[in-house]
């Protein structure tokens, strides 16, 4: 069985403040936890080894919620994934945000994950996701004590994917996200958090913590999402696809596409977008079903399906055509 490290300070804020200046303290020495079913597994494996943990779960202000259909909604970073799959409000007005979170691991992890944490989970990597008498037989990775990517060797950079369920559709909807840290609080567009970097694969600053994410009013647009993964529970997507789609009528006035599970962030399927928009769909017509089939191939190409996490890498990219597809679909019904 694997174990944590015994020699670590464990701290439970009650506010922001004081977690931003315990972290600010302790520097790079120091890492928040939300509901730990990342960062917990990572030390045991010994891949990440703060000398302080800071815990987010006793500031209430990070359990909020506010708002509305009509106006947007805005979750505190610390509700649950299983507090997302249950609300009802959520499940009627923003219902791909609650699949996503549903199709996160199992019940009980789901109890302890929160949407903060998944938005910024630690990318994976069939090399870097093992224990530290693995990784030290094969002389390490890049990401984490090593020198060389062993998913490409001759790369200069870390190839590890970003595996989170809620990153793809979240970053499609068009969501925001509030951060605080020492510098003062900012808000941004999600989409622009994430880097194209296994390694530094956010552009969170040091010491900030991700406080809440702001879902964007409803108004004309259907949204889904779609997971590839071997199993039909627990396992992460090998493939997920977050579609949003905004409509006049039938007219597709805006898109946004985000390919996760193969590549360091959620590439966004511009040119599939491209030949979508200011078309008219409609379900079941003839015109729209070759106009999809054309228009989601071009999601192959984008696609960085590489031997990095689980099935083929060639038959994960060969994939993503038809999964752009069925969840553009969906937005028709």
């Amino acid at each position: 069985m694997l174990r944590l490290p015994t020699q670590f300070t464990y701290h439970r804020p009650k506010t922001v403040a004081e977690a931003v200046k315990i972290a600010a303290d302790h520097g790079p020495d120091s890492m928040y936890v939300a509901g730990g079913t990342d960062l917990y597994p990572n030390m045991k494996r010994r891949q990440q080894q703060p000398k302080h943990v800071i815990s987010l779960v006793g500031i209430e202000e990070l359990h909020a919620r506010s708002g509305d259909a009509k106006s947007g909604i805005t979750l505190g970073a610390m509700t649950t994934l299983s507090e997302i799959e249950h609300d009802a409000e959520l499940n009627e007005n923003y219902g791909a945000v609650t699949t996503a979170a549903e199709s996160i691991s199992t019940p009980l992890l789901r109890n302890m994950g929160t949407i903060g944490g998944n938005l910024l989970l630690d990318t994976r990597c069939n090399y870097y996701d093992q224990n530290y008498e693995w990784r030290e037989s094969i002389n390490f990775c890049m990401k984490c004590d090593g020198e060389i990517c062993w998913v490409a060797p001759s790369s200069p950079r870390c190839w590890a994917v970003q595996s989170s369920d809620s990153v793809p559709i979240v970053t499609a909807l068009g969501a925001e996200v509030t951060l605080v840290g020492p510098e003062g609080e900012r808000r941004i567009v999600a989409s622009d958090l994430y880097k194209d970097d296994g390694i530094d694969y956010t552009h969170k600053k040091p010491g900030e913590i991700l406080t809440s994410v702001h879902l964007p009013a409803v108004n004309g647009w259907r949204a889904s999402y779609r997971k590839l993964r071997r199993r039909d529970s627990f396992d992460f997507p090998v493939l997920g696809i977050g579609a949003a789609l905004w409509f006049d009528g039938d007219t597709v006035t805006r898109a946004d596409i985000r390919i996760g599970g193969a590549g360091s962030y959620a590439i966004e399927a511009a040119k599939t977008v491209e030949m979508i928009t200011g078309q008219t769909l409609k379900k079941g017509d003839a015109a729209t079903d070759e106009l999809l089939r054309t228009a989601a191939q071009e999601a192959f190409k984008p696609t960085r399906a590489m031997d990095n996490t689980d099935h083929e890498a060639s038959w994960r990219k060969k994939m993503a055509p038809i999964f752009v597809r069925r969840a553009i679909e969906d937005c028709l019904a």
